[in-house]
This record gives C-alpha cells, sequence and structure tokens, in this order.
C-alpha cells in the first residue's frame, strides 16, 4: 500500500479577510513533491482556510493513489484535534467541511499530526502565493509557483543537507541531530552587571536616541538595513487553504510510481537547497527544520493561546488548550551552525516597528520620554501608511503593541486600522529618559555637557544629564517587558511599535551582545526588525532595520 505525507495551511489576511491555502503531498521516504495545490478563495477565517487546505491535500492524495496511507500533518491544532475526534467541532462554519473531508478517504487510511509552524513553510509558501495571486486578482497556477523551492544556496555541503531532509521525513520527525560540542548556548549575562563601553567608544557615533541615524555604526559596526529581506515571514495559520475541486486550483494528477521517479532528481536538488539555504522573504530559514525538535506529538499542546485582552477568531480559541508560559529568553540563541536546544513549540515572534518621523527626527536631535512628546510629521504619517500596507500584504500580525508615547501611538493605529486590529499600549516600550538632554542634538549636548556625556558614551550606567536613564535601567526595564509580552503572546506573531534604544535592546539582548553594540547598529524611522523567542530560551534575530517599504 502506498504511503504519503499530506501537509496542508491556510490562512486569512485579516481574518476574516482575503483568504487562500496551500497543500503538498510528499513521499515520506525522499521527500519530494509528489502534488501541489493552492487557491484563493475569497472573504474567509483562517480555520475555514485551513480545512480547504486539507480537503485538497487529501483529494490530491487521492488522485494519485486510492488506497494510499495518509499522514496529515498541519499547524493547526484546531484542525488536528477535531479530526482526530479529540475536541468537538462546535462552529457551524467548521462542520461541514470536516465532514467533508473525512469523506475523502476512508478514516483507517488516514492520520494526523500536529506539526510547528516552522516545519509546514512548504503548504505556507503555497498559501501565501495563493493569496498574492487573489490580490492581483488572478488564480494560483502552479507552473507560476516557487513554493517548492529555496533560493540558491551558499557554499556548503547541501548533498549532506539533502540526505538530512530525507532522513528526517522518513523518520516521521521524530529524530533530531546530534548538537555539535560547542553548539550550547551560554546564559544570558544579568543586566545589571553589563560591561561598561571602553573608554571613548562611539564618540564618532550618532547618539541612540529616538532621532535619525541614531546609532550609526562605529568601528566595525555592520549596517544591515538594506540586505534584509524586503517582507516578514508568512507565519503558519496565517497562510490559506483550497477550496475543494475548485476549477483552476490544481494541477495534473500524477501516476503513483511514475510520478515518484519523475521527481526524484529535481527532489534532491529541492531538498538540499532548503537544507542549505534560509527561505527568502521569511524570517524561519529551512534549514530551521534540522536543527530543532522535529515534531510534537498529535495531542501536544500549542503554544499561542490568544492572550484574554486580545480578540479571538471565530471558530478557534474557545477549544484550544492554553499553553505555559515561556521560560524567560536567554536572548542568545543557539551557536552558529549548530543545533539548538529541544523547541517546544512555535516561536513567539516580536516585529519591531520603529514609529514614523517627528520633526525632531531629521534634526537628529534627542526625543525620549522626557521631552515634549512629539507627533508624527506628514513624511511620518505617509511612513505609517506604507508600513501598514506592507505589513496587511504579510498577513502575518495577530496582535499590536505600542508604546504610550504619541508618535508610536499614531504609528500603530495606522497599522492596526489597516489590519482590523487594536492597539494595547504597553508602558515598558518607552524611549529613554534624555533628561536634560532633550530636544538637543548631539553636538549641542557635547558643549554644553562635555563630562555627562562622556561617562554616558563610557558607561551603561551613567544617566543623561538632569535625571534620565541610564542604559542599564532601559534594558532592565524592556527585558522585564519582553518576558510579560512573551508570556501573554506565546506562540504569536505581535507587532511592537516602540522607539530606537527599545528595539536595539532587544536586538542586543537576542544576540547576547556587549553593550557598545547599541552604537554600532542603525535604525531607520519607520523601520522593521524582528526576533523570534521559542519555549526553550533560545532567541533568533531575523530581521534588522528592513526599510524596503519605504522605498
Amino acid at each position: 500500500m502506498p504511503r504519503f505525507v499530506v501537509e496542508a495551511d491556510g490562512g486569512s489576511r485579516g481574518n476574516p479577510g482575503p483568504a487562500g491555502y496551500g497543500a503538498v503531498v510528499l513521499d515520506p521516504v525522499t521527500g519530494e513533491t509528489l502534488a501541489e495545490r493552492a487557491e484563493f478563495i475569497g472573504i474567509a477565517t483562517n480555520n475555514v482556510a485551513e480545512y480547504r487546505g486539507l480537503i485538497a491535500g487529501l483529494k490530491a492524495a487521492r488522485e494519485l493513489a486510492p488506497d494510499a496511507e495518509v499522514r496529515v500533518r498541519m499547524d493547526s491544532k484546531l484542525v488536528v484535534e477535531q479530526m482526530s475526534g479529540r475536541w468537538k467541532i462546535k462552529h457551524p462554519d467548521m462542520r461541514p467541511l470536516a465532514a467533508e473531508a473525512a469523506t475523502v478517504l476512508p478514516r483507517g487510511q488516514v492520520t494526523y499530526e500536529w506539526i510547528p509552524r516552522e516545519r509546514n513553510k512548504h503548504a505556507d509558501r503555497l498559501a501565501n502565493e495563493a493569496m498574492d495571486a487573489g490580490r492581483h486578482g488572478r488564480q494560483w497556477e502552479p507552473s507560476a509557483s516557487s513554493a517548492a523551492l529555496a533560493p540558491a544556496a551558499p557554499p556548503g555541503d547541501a548533498a549532506k543537507g539533502a540526505a538530512a531532509v530525507r532522513a528526517a521525513m522518513a523518520s516521521g520527525g521524530t529524530g533530531r541531530p546530534t548538537p555539535p560540542p560547542d553548539s550550547a548556548t551560554p546564559e544570558r549575562p544579568p543586566a545589571q552587571a553589563a560591561p561598561g563601553l571602553p573608554s571613548g567608544a562611539g564618540t564618532g557615533s550618532a547618539p541612540v536616541g529616538d532621532h535619525a541615524g541614531a546609532g550609526m555604526p562605529a568601528g566595525g559596526g555592520t549596517r544591515s538595513a538594506d540586505s534584509a529581506g524586503p517582507g516578514l515571514p508568512a507565519i503558519a495559520g496565517t497562510g490559506s487553504a483550497p477550496a475543494a475541486g475548485s476549477a483552476g486550483a490544481a494541477e495534473p494528477p500524477l501516476a503513483g510510481a511514475a510520478a515518484r521517479a519523475a521527481h526524484r532528481a529535481a527532489a534532491d536538488q529541492r531538498a538540499a537547497r532548503s537544507a542549505a539555504a534560509p527561505e527568502a522573504g521569511t524570517l524561519f530559514g529551512a534549514a530551521e527544520v534540522l536543527t530543532r525538535a522535529q515534531a510534537a506529538p498529535a495531542g501536544a499542546p500549542v503554544s499561542g493561546s490568544a492572550p484574554s485582552s486580545a480578540p479571538a477568531a471565530a471558530g478557534t480559541a474557545a477549544q484550544t488548550p492554553a499553553a505555559p508560559a515561556p521560560a524567560p529568553a536567554s536572548g542568545t540563541g543557539s551557536a552558529a551552525g549548530g543545533a539548538g536546544g529541544p523547541d517546544m513549540g512555535a516561536p513567539a515572534t516580536f516585529v519591531l516597528l520603529r514609529h514614523g518621523e517627528t520633526a525632531l527626527t531629521p534634526q537628529k536631535r534627542f526625543s525620549g520620554s522626557g521631552g515634549t512628546d512629539p507627533e508624527l510629521s506628514p513624511a511620518g504619517r505617509r511612513q505609517a501608511l506604507a508600513v501598514a500596507e506592507a505589513l496587511a500584504a504579510r498577513g502575518t500580525v495577530q496582535a499590536v503593541v505600542s508604546s504610550p508615547l504619541l508618535r508610536c501611538r499614531e504609528t500603530a493605529q495606522a497599522v492596526a486600522d489597516r489590519l482590523g486590529l487594536t492597539v494595547t499600549v504597553e508602558e515598558g516600550l518607552r524611549e529613554t529618559d534624555f533628561g536634560a538632554w532633550e530636544g538637543l542634538t548631539f553636538a549641542e549636548v557635547r558643549e554644553r555637557f562635555p563630562d555627562d556625556l562622556q561617562a554616558w558614551l563610557d558607561s551603561p550606567k551613567a544617566a543623561p544629564t538632569g535625571g534620565g536613564e541610564s542604559f542599564a535601567a532601559v534594558t532592565r526595564r524592556v527585558a522585564a517587558t519582553r518576558d510579560r509580552l512573551l508570556s501573554a503572546y506565546a506562540g504569536r506573531t505581535v507587532l511592537l511599535v516602540t522607539h530606537v534604544t527599545p528595539v536595539k535592546t532587544l536586538v542586543r539582548l537576542a544576540l547576547g551582545a556587549p553593550p557598545e553594540s547599541l552604537f554600532k547598529m542603525e535604525l531607520s524611522a519607520a523601520s522593521l526588525s524582528a526576533v523570534a523567542y521559542y519555549a526553550d530560551g533560545n532567541a533568533s534575530l531575523r530581521l534588522l532595520n528592513d526599510t524596503s517599504h519605504l522605498r
């Protein structure tokens, strides 16, 4: 009896909003793609799209071999638990879809498994391709799809990576490569014990306050503003799901043995590329599949239940068991090239948005939380609308949290209005209080308060003149805020609209970098960065200072 793996995903950009699905049928031994399905389905919810993806995937497997044993793998806890019979189907929109899915193949031939979002990327990419096509008034076309391909890999052991992909799929995702001895994650040093800046460090750099060009690279600092990917990742569950049997959504069926032979060579190339290179346009590299725990049991709880203050999508949250709060993020992630600790579910992803410009931004003046609290300038409002459109196109943000300062709240509201979300204000995301330096340029501070400025540059424990906040104090505040938000939004993608210093601090802590690194990062107005936090304590920087949406 032939055996297939079906991976499916579906999502909605708005929930409900423009929706689509993706599904792929895989050979469980080689990992090769046997069939793909995707379709834009109009306005629908995430869960409807996910069910539609499931139905399309099962039908594709049936076309290949009606007697096949099928292992369905999805990152939707709701669909997996309902189709496994462990959860009741309460929402009226779900019942007919679940009934249809149950009739595609005999029950004895289909089993279900929940997998983390980062392991469902092929179906997720298909879903997003379908939604992108729908946005342009088209349907998804198999000939135009690149969902099975990653960009050309950098030099490396691609053949070994392909073999690892095949081995992982053949074992059902239960195995995990042994990490090299040097891959242990060092603990994050306590913020209060952070070493001081070397004398004179950053004296040629702009201060790290809230103004344009803050923290421009000094010495060996590397600017990654324009090298980052143009968009944010499509998070599984925000992808799409197909309309069963709809015209134009499916590619021609392939005969089982002949199809597997025809796809063999191409599959090895795809697997090698996926193992060796990160995906274009996402925050999660394909190699993540191999370096983290491969799967959760079908009945494992999913992290990421919506906090009580967040709106729940129709038909989703009431039946989902609450996930335990994640352990505080160590902030350092796994060693480069090595395997991290066991993954405990989908990560919480903080998409970090610096607010749009104010009148003070182009003048490069200190603008913290102790000054005039300026509003967005006309340029800043245009930037806020541009980033809102970019985030809406990706469809991944599930909640919006903002600093209490006006420039952030205005930026956050522009995004929230576009996404159909509400804004939650978090006091801990405010900018540094720059004391008597508020409203001054760096040159003016150096002229009026030279000794205080030098002390501030030399040590993170030194505060600006007149009772401002030191970087050490800001680090403690931001770290505590991070941990609160990780507990509230476990497993979800959250937009944090904040300022230069909080963004740089979150990035620094994720990398385990020293305090002087604050002076070596470029962070433009209305730029996007992103950090993924895993429940095992690992953190991974996925994006820094992306401004492609402003060009």
